[in-house]
């Protein structure tokens, strides 16, 4: 029996997750990235009678996306977080300022969208430590074919020939890009501890973390944050360090996720929840944040509330409400 050919559009969907992660890394944007990979793979598509093997098909699509991002990110302002705005702020205020535009922050991506399937734990654990919010958040420093370079090689463990092959440059120009990229990364990525289910002490601190903050108990939860902990939410530019700002902000302006609910979820290879405030219109619980925490050292160090739930909420499959 004669085998049978797999279609086209069959073969390049095999491609999508490990195509989207790339794009992510690159742009800083699950959304970004979800259209670059459409775009990407529309192109592979309309020019698959051109392409005639002349290079692996990965490395063909590899090529295209990475020229999608390039142009994408030739317009476009750097993503960040709100610690790289400037210093940070009083947990009295009253206001946390005006809401920025989305185009400007480094945002969450469930890992499902963005890693493959791979049978080395090695792999998987690289791959999640590569989709962490301080590790993209760095990526964006890097000018955009320095962080190409960077994922290419460190990431996805190219060769740098493939790489210069990919970038139509030398290896030597390939080697001196990653040895500046690499620089740059080492002085702004802190790291941050991935979600470890197994891990029974990770499990017992987020458990403490969701009793408290579901109790408000705002003194248990005080026990569980660095004392240098920070609390960021984007799209607002407020950002706050330390738990005497956090606990201030909590118990002040931020008053009103007293009665929240918490559903746990993963982010970025962290510890996540979608958070739920109480329906002020009704019964219920409406979607408020969804809240990625980055642990070092036994405690949490960052809280990072996205509170975009308008978009993110469907991207995580999240409910639109929860009953009473």
């Amino acid at each position: 029996m004669s085998d049978v050919a797999i279609p086209i559009e069959t073969q390049l969907e095999t491609f999508r997750p490990e195509l989207t992660g790339y794009c992510y890394r690159m742009l800083g944007s699950a959304f970004e990235a979800e259209d670059a990979v459409q775009d990407t793979l529309v192109r592979a598509w309309k020019s698959y009678e051109s392409f005639e093997g002349r290079s692996a098909l990965r490395s063909w699509l590899y090529r295209i996306a990475t020229n999608v991002c390039l142009t994408m990110l030739g317009s476009a302002q750097r993503r960040a977080r709100p610690m790289d705005f400037g210093g940070p702020g009083d947990g009295h205020a009253t206001h946390p300022g005006e809401p920025r535009p989305e185009e400007i922050w480094v945002g969450p991506v469930p890992d499902g969208r963005v890693l493959a399937a791979v049978a080395d734990p090695a792999q998987v654990v690289a791959d999640r430590e590569s989709i962490r919010l301080a590790f993209v958040a760095a990526l964006q420093h890097l000018p955009p074919k320095q962080r190409a370079v960077l994922i290419l090689r460190e990431v996805l463990a190219w060769s740098a020939q493939e790489v210069a092959d990919l970038l139509e440059t030398s290896v030597p120009s390939v080697n001196s890009a990653l040895q500046r990229a690499r620089a740059t990364i080492a002085a702004a990525d802190q790291g941050a501890q991935l979600l470890e289910p197994s891990d029974d002490e990770q499990k017992e601190l987020l458990a403490r973390y969701v009793q408290a903050f579901e109790a408000y108990d705002l003194t248990a939860l005080t026990a569980l944050l660095h004392e240098d902990a920070t609390l960021s939410m984007p799209p607002l530019p407020l950002w706050l360090r330390g738990t005497g700002d956090i606990i201030a902000w909590m118990t002040g302006t931020g008053a009103g996720c007293e009665g929240s609910r918490l559903i746990p979820l993963v982010a970025n290879g962290l510890p996540a929840f979608a958070q739920y405030r109480p329906n002020l219109d009704g019964p219920g619980h409406v979607p408020w944040a969804l809240i990625v925490l980055e642990i070092s050292g036994g405690r949490i160090a960052g809280i990072n509330n996205f509170l975009d739930t308008q978009r993110l909420f469907p991207l995580f499959d999240l409910p639109e409400s929860l009953p009473a």
